[in-house]
Order: C-alpha cells, then structure tokens, then sequence
C-alpha cells in the first residue's frame, strides 16, 4: 500500500508542473498577442524593402573602337576622370576636312566681293561713258541744227543762183552727216545703257553669290564645331562623383553610340523603396517616421521619413502589366512601393549601404501628423 502512495505522488506532481507551465504559455501568448495587436495598431512592417539610389549609365555619344580603359571593376571616381578613351583617328580626319571646307568656303568669299568690286568699277565706267555720250549728243545736236539752217538757207539760194551747186551739195552733205553722227552717237548711249543694266545685273549675280559663300562658311564652322564635339565625345568621362560597377571593356573593343558600357553610382544618395501590402496602407501618410533595419550590419539601425506614396502598383507599373480581363482571375494582393528617405545618416554611413540590399522597415503611424 505504502508503495502506491509514493508512485501516486511523482504523478500528482508531474500533472501540477505540467499545468503551471501550461498556464505560463497560454498568458505568455496572451501577452504577446495583445502587445502585437496593439503594436500593429501604430505600425506597419515590412521586408519587402531594399536600399535604392541613383545609377549613373556610362554612354558614349559616338561610335567607335576602344583605345583604353582607365578605369577597374568597383573603382571609386571624381566626376571629370577619364574613364574610357576611344580611337580619335576618324574624327580626327573629319575635323580637318571641315577645316578645309570653311577654308574653301572663305575663298569663294573672297573671289565673289571682287566680282562685286569689278562690277561696280564696270558701273561707273558705263554711267561716264553715258554722261560723255550725252554731251556728244547735245554738241551733235547744235552741229545738226547749223546744218539744217545752212541746208535751208542754200536751197533758198540755189534758186536765185546765187551760190554754186557745189557750195548747195557741200552743205547738203554737212547736213546728212551730222544727222548721221547724232544716230551713231543716240546708239552709243543705248547700247552704254544695257551695258550698264547688264553690270547691275551682274553684280546683284555676285551679291547673291557673296550671300551663298557666306552662307557656306556658316555651314562649314558648323560642321567645324560638330567634329570638335564628335572629337571630344572620344574621350568618356564621369558625369558624378561615385564608385564603378562591373567593367566588362576591353581596347580594341567596338562600342556604338548610346550603348551603355557599366555604370556609376552616386556616393551619397541612397533612399530606402518599400513595397507594402495594399491592406498596409490604409494609415500610411507622407511625413510619417521610420525605423530601418539592414539585414547586412545587423547593429546598424538606420531612421527614415516617408517621402512618397507611388500612384500605381509595381504590377502595374511593370513591364509586362497583368491582364485580369482574361482567363481565370485570381485575386492577388497588391504591393505599392513607398520611398522612404533617410535622416540623420552620416556620410560614412551611406558609403557602407549598396543599391539592393535588404532591410526591414516598420512606419509609426502615429508620427507625421
């Protein structure tokens, strides 16, 4: 009987241990799911989250084959260091041949303003030649006039008898001649006339060509300072201050315009882009903090204000969008990506985070408002 009651007695005290540590459980879970209720009632977390920044593509405006790379894989850079240079010889030739295009561009200038010169030399020698020919004129005009009056006074007098018939012929002919001299001289005027209509013309011809000459210089310094700009394009530099990505170049290597070669990215600039569930962001408002955890420096704990709420879904805003208006629609939840901005980060700080990494971040509602 005595040994009944002792095995009887381990077991009342197993069934007693076993509910006072049962009783623990169910008021530590309790606990825990009133303080994760009333945790989830000012926060919302995600880990759908990763650091962000801006990433500079490396383009080369021209096409060419690649001279040297000065640069290595993860390279930190100053914006202004030469990072690729290509074979400069093509460009080389094309800026000396638009030199030489103005070149001949200024010559027919030149050649042009001295057609100009010649024709208005031709101007005024033609207009003093009409200006002779007109006091000619006017003096053959008086030796036509005495003529006639002779011519008509002899034939008065050739019927008296009282000159000779050969004094009355002399005068006659005097009188032809004079009219002949002042046809000759009318047709000199004329023709200096057109002579000097067509030398207008002509030099409003070598106006228009000194117009098209000047125009083609215009167009050759253009060209001129397209093949500088093509030329200087050989040389690749960073376009901001930060660190390489991975340079898969090698000389001799064609590379064609606005092809990107690696990529740069910025020292300083990182933000954080979470992408939370559209059930999260019934309370979500810009302005709001954050505190942020790097899954990489698990002591590193980072603080953050919501700067933006995107207008679409990732879904929608990707490449290939879903389309739920055929087949068989399944209802799936939505994330909308939220950039949240870092505060208070040091600048070494910002060196350690690289574009992608994971963190977790958890918004205070309450904050913000």
């Amino acid at each position: 009987m005595s040994q009944e009651n002792n095995t009887t007695k381990p077991k009342k005290k197993s069934n007693a241990m076993f509910a006072i540590i049962f009783s623990i459980l169910v008021v530590a879970g309790i606990i825990y799911g009133v303080m994760a209720f009333l945790h989830a009632q000012k926060h919302e977390e995600t880990d759908d989250a990763q650091i962000s920044s801006d990433i500079s593509p490396v383009i080369p405006h021209v096409s060419g084959y690649i001279k040297d790379v000065l640069v290595k894989d993860h390279q930190y850079v100053h914006k202004g260091d030469t990072l690729v240079i290509l074979d400069d010889r093509d460009f080389q030739i094309a800026l000396e041949n638009a030199q030489a295009g103005l070149a001949a561009a200024k010559s027919g200038v030149s050649v042009a303003s001295a057609g100009i010169g010649v024709a208005q030399s031709n101007i005024v020698s033609s207009r003093t030649s009409i200006e002779t020919v007109d006091a000619q004129i006017e003096a053959a005009k008086v030796k036509l006039w005495r003529a006639n009056s002779d011519f008509e006074r002899y034939s008065n007098l050739i019927k008296d008898h009282t000159i000779t018939q050969q004094q009355f012929e002399e005068a006659k002919a005097t009188k032809e001649l004079a009219e002949k001299q002042l046809s000759i001289l009318q047709a000199q005027k004329n023709a200096a006339a057109k002579n000097v209509a067509a030398v207008v013309s002509q030099k409003e011809v070598s106006n228009s060509q000194v117009a098209s000459a000047q125009a083609k210089i215009k167009q050759e310094q253009a060209s001129i300072d397209a093949a500088k700009l093509n030329l200087s394009y050989t040389v690749i530099t960073a376009s901001v201050d930060g660190q390489v990505g991975t340079v898969n170049l090698q000389p001799g290597q064609f590379v064609s315009a606005g092809q990107a070669l690696f990529e740069v990215v910025p020292n300083l600039k990182r933000w954080v882009v979470a992408n939370f569930k559209e059930t999260q962001m019934t309370k979500i408002r810009k302005g709001q903090d954050v505190q942020i955890h790097v899954d990489a420096y698990p002591d590193m704990d980072l603080k953050g204000t919501v700067s933006s709420i995107s207008p679409a879904t990732g879904a929608k805003m990707a490449l290939l969008p879903p389309d739920n208006a055929s087949g068989n629609f399944i209802k799936v939840v939505q994330r909308l990506p939220v950039r949240i901005d870092l505060v208070g980060a040091s600048d070494s700080t910002l060196q350690m985070l690289s574009s992608g990494m994971s963190v977790d971040v958890d918004v205070l509602l309450t904050s913000g408002k």
